[in-house]
């Protein structure tokens, strides 16, 4: 499979970048990042999962399972072993006795935290190797397509 790398030269001589430049930018962008987070050595699943219910709050398991594009039996799993590594808990939903939600753990929230103040470090690394102007395109760009993202949930 050809592989093809964007460089800022490519970036520079281009007047129009493609999507798929900025597809290969995007995907290079959030290896760097999510490879920089390494505390609680979670798996991709797993960090994601945390991350989510660190945002969002307590969620069911079929809906955590549905959001992570996981099937119920493996966010199952997933939840279980995070469970006995003290990250999550399930707790009984107080708005459907019969309900059980899975919410983070305090040893969960600091990890979270860490994970997100190392990808922030990562981020804020990348940006300050860049010229001013790419900054500042960059304090634009990512908020816009944050905004888009948002508005089509």
């Amino acid at each position: 499979m050809h592989k093809r790398v964007m460089d800022s030269r490519s970036a520079e001589t281009s007047s129009e970048t493609s999507a798929e430049d900025l597809m290969i930018a995007v995907e290079q962008l959030v290896r760097h990042v999510r490879r920089s987070a390494t505390a609680g050595g979670l798996s991709t699943a797993a960090s994601s999962a945390l991350g989510r219910l660190g945002r969002e709050g307590p969620q069911r398991l079929t809906e955590l399972a549905r959001a992570e594009n996981a099937t119920q039996p493996n966010m199952t799993q997933l939840v279980t072993r995070m469970e006995r590594a003290g990250l999550v808990r399930r707790v009984a939903d107080r708005t459907d006795g019969r309900g059980v939600l899975v919410e983070v753990t305090e040893l969960g929230e600091a990890v979270f935290r860490e994970r997100r103040a190392e990808r922030t470090e990562a981020l804020g690394q990348l940006v300050d190797e860049l010229s001013e102007p790419e900054r500042q395109a960059v304090r634009v760009a990512l908020p816009a397509l944050a905004r888009a993202i948002q508005e089509r949930s």
